[in-house]
C-alpha cells in the first residue's frame, strides 16, 4: 500500500515535469520536445512509476490499491495551486474532497 501510495506521488511529479517541459522547449517543433529535460524527465519518472506499480499490484488486492491511484489527482491539483499558480475554485476542491473520500471508503472496504 505504501508503494502505490509512492507511486501517486511520482505519477504526480511526473506531470509536473511534463508540463515544464512543454512550456519551455529550448527549440522549436518536434528537437525541442525530444530535448526538453524536464519533460525527458517527466517520462523517465512515469517509467519509474510503472515498473513500481507492477511490483505494488502483482502481491496486493487490486481493488483496494488501485483506487488509491487516484490520489494522484489530489497531487497534481495542489502542485498545481502551488507551483503552477491555477486557481482553486469550489468544484475543484469538492472534486479533490470527493477522491479522497472515495480512496477512504475503498480502503475500508479491504480491511477485515
Amino acid at each position: 500500500m505504501a508503494l502505490v501510495f509512492c507511486c501517486t506521488l511520482l505519477g504526480a511529479a511526473a506531470q509536473m515535469l511534463m508540463k515544464i517541459g512543454l512550456g519551455h522547449p529550448a527549440q522549436t517543433g518536434l528537437m525541442g520536445y525530444i530535448t526538453s529535460l524536464p519533460l525527458l524527465g517527466g517520462y523517465c519518472l512515469y517509467g519509474l512509476n510503472t515498473v513500481l506499480l507492477v511490483f505494488a499490484l502483482r502481491d496486493g488486492e487490486l481493488s483496494i490499491l488501485y483506487p488509491i491511484i487516484a490520489l494522484t489527482y489530489v497531487w497534481v491539483t495542489i502542485l498545481s495551486v502551488a507551483f503552477f499558480h491555477e486557481t482553486m475554485n469550489m468544484f475543484k476542491l469538492a472534486g479533490v474532497a470527493v477522491v479522497v473520500a472515495g480512496v477512504a471508503v475503498m480502503g475500508k472496504g479491504g480491511q477485515s
